[in-house]
């Protein structure tokens, strides 16, 4: 078979491809033509295979270029793991500013339209201050695990795809 059939100008890189597909499901999200409730959706799904491509894929990239051993492959389309890594920060920067955009420019003000507002405590009434109190103290707090993290427990262990809080109490 020819040599110039496997140059690396042949080649999409797999990472910056992957990216280039959460782009598009960011793009239906600012879709005006779609309905309001999907373009949230749809930003949900873009926050949620951003998280996985981290946790997977530029985990092992930057296993890849910082460990240990660290090979000096190329990918297939000639990229070495610390390039990629530059193009998927940079790039993913450019997208996550998108997402803060639509959502905080065109989604947010729509669902206000409708009515679907997310209210600071202090824009609260009276009222509505009582009912999520109950519903604190009745549904989330018993489902809450305290981690004291100071000097004798300095790294709590957290799960992946966790929900954590965390405060500072003082005396």
């Amino acid at each position: 078979m020819p040599e110039q059939v496997f140059l690396a100008e042949h080649f999409l890189n797999r990472e910056l491809s992957w990216l280039e597909f959460n782009a598009r499901v960011l793009e239906e999200a600012a879709d005006g033509s779609n309905p309001l409730l999907e373009r949230v959706k749809f930003l949900a799904i873009f926050s949620s295979n951003l998280d996985e491509f981290f946790m997977v894929r530029v985990a092992g990239l930057r296993e890849q270029a910082f460990g240990d051993g660290a090979p000096e492959d190329y990918s297939p389309d000639g990229l070495r793991a610390i390039v990629q890594l530059q193009r998927i920060a940079a790039r993913s920067k450019e997208l996550v500013a998108a997402q803060y955009r639509c959502w905080n420019e065109s989604v947010l003000p729509q669902l206000a339209e409708q009515r679907i507002r997310m209210l600071k405590h202090d824009e609260l009434s009276p009222d509505q201050r009582v009912t999520l109190d109950r519903f604190f103290t009745e549904r989330a707090f018993p489902i809450l695990t305290p981690m004291a993290v100071d000097p004798a427990h300095p790294s709590p262990r957290y799960h992946n795809r966790g929900l954590y809080l965390a405060t500072m109490l003082e005396r």
